[in-house]
């Protein structure tokens, strides 16, 4: 698989993305959000999520209350069943699923809940954001998990 190929990259250059995030810190909001979104424009002409789909093999989304109430409506259940079936909570005190791979990602890569998916899966990778100053540790765990971030990383190293 191609897009693995850029997550083996950043695992194996974490020491010199940790230090790209902190040059990265010494920008401008404004100029740090205008270089993630126009990469991440640009890398997303080039990779396609259905490919890859490691995000939904490997992590989970936090599930906001709004997004069990959706999923539990959608799925013709109770909160309670919803959460008692997909979820437990994290270190954090969130909701997160019980283990990867999510139990909506299918066979072909596609979400069987994508119009009710959680707002945490409808922005991911938060590339594209403002404020990334305040997401930029985890963007870079990002890199080992999404090959867009991950590309993202190595083209903002010229910056």
């Amino acid at each position: 698989m191609q897009y693995r190929n850029h997550i083996e990259k950043a695992i194996a250059q974490k020491k010199q993305n940790k230090k790209l995030v902190q040059k990265l810190k010494k920008l401008s909001s404004k100029k740090l959000d205008n270089a993630f979104r126009e990469n991440h424009d640009e890398v997303f002409e080039e990779i396609d999520c259905l490919s890859c789909a490691n995000c939904c093999k490997t992590t989970s989304p936090i599930f906001r209350g709004v997004d069990i109430e959706r999923l539990s409506k959608r799925l013709k259940i109770s909160t309670a069943e919803f959460i008692e079936n997909y979820l437990q909570i994290d270190s954090d005190t969130d909701y997160v699923l019980k283990s990867s791979p999510c139990f909506f990602l299918q066979d072909d890569n596609k979400c069987s809940v994508y119009e009710d998916r959680p707002l945490a899966c409808k922005e991911y990778p938060h590339t594209n954001r403002k404020k990334m100053h305040q997401i930029l540790n985890l963007s870079l765990k990002n890199t080992e998990i999404c090959p867009a971030v991950a590309q993202i990383f190595e083209n903002l190293r010229n910056i």
